[in-house]
């Protein structure tokens, strides 16, 4: 079986050195256009290109003479009598006649060992030779042009005019912004700039010693050829994204640097409406203009006029037409600044009671040649309809009996908050007159919140005045009587309802029942006195369970006590029982709630055999599913490991490839291309190694949260735990 085997490696490499041979005449030909037509440079890469290409094939083919086909080419010969498979069977997979066949074959290779290399293909080889001599005496013999278009190859280029390398002695950036960002040109001296996207930059370089071809080399593959003109090297790039670039010479520069180019694109407009002050406009009454204003800003500069859009909404429910109309507005101001004013005559618009007018305006910045675009928030103006204007005179009629709006409980926090900071700006009397507006404010609270204990609302129904008692200077009336009294009266009320309860006809002075004061016909509070009972007791409350109930009794009494500070001119002293009202409340509010169906639930039937069997057949799974964290490129993590290990080299072209498919989502990607070029340049260099060891690390994609690990315990807390233990 050595012989064999021996015998089999020999045709391998026979194919192996056939194929190679017959490849590398096509990679020496190719290579020799190359470098005509594209320099030294490019010939290069073609020829490991064409060599690789060449290996790889030559690999693959020898690789093709596998077991299968030694099996082909050994039954060829009748000494072994199509029994080679035999040769690589398994022992325990044969019968005694195959393992004696099988020994025949053994003894037969022994003195009979086939040669099984392939001739060489002497016609083929001749042939690829030939040709390729061909393409390289033409591609190298064929006379030039002499138009002198095509640029010199590095083989019949003059010489540099000093036997020193040369250096980069001056540099001229000319940066010419485009036009409609207003910029004007400007000429630096420095390489590395910032410019506006789309700007036309024009280097102007000079050498202490003239090279033979000049190139700016950008960090993404690009090249920018550098023409000679005198003494200077000049070239031209549009700046579309940002990019590092060097400037590459033959011979090379005696102390090569990377410049960076950072490129600022065009931000879009931004639009602010300046009035009105919030987005829903409830409209008054007879309202016929409306006044618009909005402000535009941009970077290089916004258009002078823009687009309003009015929209129209007529109707109400499911039969809604809206019409739209668009007006053209000049601007005023700076170019970067630009304010829009309209005031909108709604019955030239057709707009009518019961109408939505919607309003948004459409800028546009000046970018040549497509203009961003952007547009405001909408504002809509609500005209009331008839309806809704006879029910607010209404409810001006009934108001008493009717529920009042309130603020909430954190708005009269905050208001009180901010008349403590107006109190040196106002006067006494004004700072009192407004600490007792949010005093009522906030016994308007308390009493909505009472109605859900069954507390009585505070004072009774005033009588209208009679011919019998009217109003004098001397004599007040019961329509004369402030808020203070009623607050008076509230408080004599509440306590009569904590000392004496519920006596007689409930401890309540039901108004319109009293012998002075008779009904009046179609008075709303004298019909639910005389029949009805406006309130509930507290113990019959059954909308709240007992500890809610006892918890929203409490933030009463603290809305009480708040009151209280705020009617008598103290915000200050009010402040904690308003906020220890406010946190009662959000427990009421977060307590446990029950909620029915709308429809009832058709469950289907209970299976009663399998009930207290274990049996999970069907159950569906209560376990959410692990979403995938997508782990971080293999290759990346890899080189951020190796970069610790100055023995290790990590694989720097896989890493700007990586930058190139990732450069959007990176805050600065110049900054990482940078560092991989140094690296590439010094590759002894361990600073360089580490600034990208750490730029790759913010580069990375951050790990999801885990659990925190548990802060070790100080020395006494050790001590417990040990004696803990001692106790078990």
């Amino acid at each position: 079986m050595a012989a064999l085997q021996q015998r089999w490696q020999q045709a391998r490499r026979r194919r192996w050195w056939s194929t190679l041979l017959l490849a590398l005449p096509l990679a020496l030909g190719a290579t020799a256009v190359a470098l005509r037509l594209g320099g030294f440079d490019i010939a290069t890469v073609v020829l490991l290109v064409a060599l690789l290409a060449g290996v790889a094939l030559a690999t693959w083919r020898s690789r093709q003479l596998d077991r299968r086909w030694l099996v082909r080419q050994l039954d060829r010969h009748a000494p072994l009598q199509d029994s080679a498979d035999l040769l690589f069977a398994p022992d325990d997979a044969l019968n005694p006649l195959q393992h004696r066949q099988r020994a025949h074959v053994h003894a037969t290779l022994q003195t009979q060992t086939p040669d099984l290399r392939t001739a060489w293909p002497r016609r083929a080889l001749l042939a690829a030779w030939l040709g390729a001599l061909v393409v390289i005496a033409l591609a190298l013999g064929w006379p030039r042009t002499s138009g002198g278009t095509a640029r010199p190859s590095p083989v019949t280029a003059p010489l540099a005019t000093s036997a020193q390398p040369p250096r980069l002695q001056s540099s001229r950036l000319a940066i010419n912004a485009p036009a409609y960002t207003g910029q004007p040109a400007r000429v630096q001296s420095t390489l590395d700039a910032k410019v506006a996207q789309g700007s036309a930059l024009q280097w102007s370089l000079r050498f202490s010693a003239q090279p033979r071809e000049a190139v700016l080399q950008f960090h993404d593959g690009r090249r920018v050829a550098l023409r000679r003109e005198g003494d200077s090297w000049t070239g031209t790039w549009t700046a579309d994204r940002p990019a590092l670039y060097r400037v590459v010479t033959m011979p090379a520069l005696a102390a090569p640097r990377l410049y960076r180019l950072d490129v600022l694109p065009d931000q879009p407009p931004r639009v602010r409406v300046l009035a009105p002050d919030r987005t829903l406009v409830l409209g008054m009454p007879g309202q016929r203009q409306w006044a618009l204003q909005f402000e535009a800003t941009d970077d290089h500069g916004v258009a002078a006029d823009a687009q309003l859009k009015i929209t129209l909404a007529q109707g109400s429910g499911e039969n809604i037409t809206f019409r739209e109309h668009t007006l053209t507005l000049a601007g005023s101001g700076t170019p970067t600044l630009r304010r829009f004013a309209r005031t909108l005559d709604l019955a030239a618009l057709g707009a009518e009671p019961g109408n939505d007018v919607i309003a948004q305006l459409q800028v546009r910045d000046n970018r040549v040649p497509t203009p961003q675009t952007a547009q405001s928030t909408s504002v809509i103006l609500r005209l009331p309809s008839v309806e809704q204007v006879q029910g607010a005179e209404l409810e001006g009629m009934v108001k008493k009996t009717l529920p009042a709006y309130f603020r909430s409980q954190r708005q009269i926090i905050i208001d009180a908050e901010t008349l403590i900071k107006l109190r040196r700006q106002l006067p006494a009397e004004e700072f009192i007159k407004r600490a007792d507006a949010i005093g009522v404010d906030q016994r308007i609270l308390r009493l909505r919140y009472g109605q859900f204990l069954g507390e009585e609302s505070e004072g009774g129904a005033k009588p209208p005045p009679t011919s019998d008692a009217l109003p004098t200077s001397d004599t007040p009336t019961a329509d004369a009587h402030d808020d203070t009294d009623a607050h008076a009266h509230a408080q004599a009320e509440k306590s009569d309802h904590a000392q004496a309860g519920h006596d007689g006809h409930d401890g309540h002075d039901h108004a319109g029942a009293t012998p002075e004061a008779p009904p009046v016909f179609g008075s709303a509070t004298d019909v639910l006195s005389e029949y009805g009972h406006t309130h509930d007791h507290a113990e019959a409350a059954t909308l709240l369970d007992p500890q809610t109930r006892a918890t929203l009794k409490a933030a009463l009494d603290q809305m009480w006590s708040s009151e209280g500070e705020l009617r008598q001119g103290r915000p200050e002293a009010a402040l904690p029982y308003a906020n220890k009202a406010l946190a009662f409340i959000k427990q009421v509010q977060q307590a446990e709630r029950i909620y029915l169906a709308r429809v009832g639930p058709e469950l289907p039937p209970i299976d009663e055999s399998r009930r207290l069997s274990g049996d999970r057949t069907d159950l569906g799974s209560r376990t959410l599913p692990i979403a995938a964290v997508p782990a971080p490129e293999p290759a990346i993590v890899s080189a951020w490991q190796q970069l610790a290990d100055p023995a290790n080299t990590p694989d720097l072209d896989a890493i700007a490839q990586w930058l190139q498919r990732n450069d959007s989502r990176l805050p600065d990607p110049l900054s990482l291309a940078a560092a991989i070029e140094e690296l590439r340049v010094a590759p002894d260099c361990g600073e360089c190694r580490a600034v990208l060891r750490a730029r790759l690390w913010r580069a990375l994609s951050r790990p999801s949260p885990q659990v925190s690990r548990r802060t070790p315990p100080d020395r006494m807390g050790q001590a417990y735990l040990d004696a803990l233990e001692a106790t078990r």
